[in-house]
């Protein structure tokens, strides 16, 4: 797991300084990925030199991890809200599928960014991304169907890790339609309108007839 990457200056930093850094930051890194993303574009943007830069982060893949932690506590803050409540599992999934929806579209780069970096190059890399962005919404998913499981409150022959992997691909391809222009297009292909025309609420409401038939109906 990643711990804290940027040092104490930017800890002292102002409020806004810090949200210019990290939004500019991640709007470079979302638009032209990881390799491609300047370190100099970002402190140019973000309005400070690139010496105070590097008193914040000793390099670009501590800036990178930082703009990536902070764009991950926003949706597992929400997740976690959530998964924690008392609501039935499918409760829980329309209240999922609606966060996604909201935050796909009011942080597009965050899910940019998300997109990028699982085309990841670098192994070591990738294996300590996947870590660090998958561990924590994978123990919620798990746990959420688990206790359903035990409830019966799903079909009794599922699997909680594997139906935890399954949902949070449907999630992820929701996300990537909203924000990334492959993924919209696909969208659009399947769908036949363009996803800003799509009404939310039937994406809501289908996407859970979906997982319903998945997590009720037995064999």
């Amino acid at each position: 797991m990643f711990e804290k990457r940027y040092k104490d200056a930017f800890e002292r930093a102002s409020d806004e300084r810090k949200e210019r850094i990290l939004e500019v930051g991640i709007e470079e890194f979302a638009s032209k990925g990881y390799e491609n993303a300047n370190i100099n574009v970002i402190a140019k943007n973000a309005e400070i030199s690139i010496g105070l830069m590097y008193k914040y982060f000793a390099t670009k893949e501590d800036l990178f991890v930082t703009c990536l932690q902070r764009g991950m506590q926003i949706l597992d803050d929400a997740l976690d809200e959530i998964m924690k409540s008392d609501d039935k599992l499918l409760i829980k999934a329309e209240k999922v599928i609606r966060t996604t929806c909201t935050h796909s579209k009011k942080n597009a780069n965050y899910i940019k960014l998300y997109n990028e970096i699982t085309s990841e190059k670098n192994d070591e890399r990738a294996r300590a991304l996947a870590e660090e962005i998958e561990s924590s919404t994978s123990k919620k998913y798990i746990t959420s169907i688990a206790q359903a499981l035990a409830k019966a409150d799903v079909r009794g022959d599922l699997d909680p890790r594997l139906f935890a992997f399954f949902l949070d691909n449907l999630l992820m391809s929701l996300q990537f339609s909203y924000t990334c222009d492959y993924y919209r297009q696909r969208f659009e292909i399947y769908t036949g309108v363009n996803v800003d025309e799509m009404d939310e609420e039937k994406v809501v409401s289908q996407l859970l007839k979906f997982i319903e038939s998945a997590f009720t109906f037995e064999k």
